[in-house]
């Protein structure tokens, strides 16, 4: 009896002693995982040259050839002239207070305004009256054929385009009357088709008479 005892108990101290030596556990086993993050470098920039004293590429070299100090300025400032922000006129009388010339003997007659000649396809004619707003009125022909048949004149430029005829075309403006006061007055201008002025001229005009431009298709 004692013998057994003896050999349970050394059986028994032999187990404990390889469950210590090999444990066995039922839990899960988790792989690590690294969860350091490294630190963000950012956005590098290549280094910027910084102007000073210390940087000989910056610095102002007296004996330069384009150093502009002690030299003559080639175009000195004219004080003189008009800069372009000076009013060249300051008594200016606005248009339609602009007294009109004496209705007189001299415009008493048909004036001619001259020949031009253009290798253009037309030409843009507008008129205005260039004094007093007064009523002015007018009749065009072109080619001794009626193309507007009255036509109150004011500050305004305001006209027609007229397709050319090879050879001569002959415009007439004839005055319609004289207006509130003085005579028939008007300033013309032709254009070409590519908008250049090639003609300007004035008339002055008693009732009744005419003021005529020829153009000449080349």
């Amino acid at each position: 009896m004692k013998l057994f005892l003896s050999i349970s108990l050394l059986l028994a101290t032999f187990v404990m002693s390889a469950q210590f030596d090999n444990p066995i556990s039922n839990s899960v086993q988790f792989e690590r995982v690294d969860t350091a993050v490294p630190e963000p470098t950012g956005l590098e920039l290549p280094a910027t040259k910084v102007p000073g004293l210390s940087n000989n590429e910056y610095r102002f070299d007296a004996n330069m050839d384009n150093n502009p100090l002690g030299k003559d300025d080639p175009k000195p400032l004219d004080i003189k002239s008009d800069d372009g922000f000076l009013s060249t006129k300051t008594d200016m009388t606005p248009k339609s207070f602009v007294k009109d010339k004496p209705a007189t003997s001299e415009y008493d007659r048909d004036q001619v305004l001259g020949e031009i000649k253009t290798g253009g396809s037309y030409v843009n004619v507008v008129y205005r009256d260039h004094q007093s707003v007064d009523g002015d009125r007018i009749r065009v022909y072109v080619n001794d054929d009626i193309v507007q048949s009255d036509i109150s004149l004011d500050g305004t430029f305001r006209g027609f385009d007229l397709t050319l005829e090879p050879g001569e075309n002959v415009i007439e403006f004839q005055a319609l009357n004289q207006g509130d006061s003085g005579p028939n007055t008007a300033e013309l201008h032709v254009y070409d088709d590519k908008g250049t002025l090639i003609s300007k001229n004035e008339w002055n005009l008693l009732t009744g008479r005419k003021a005529t431009i020829v153009v000449y298709q080349n």
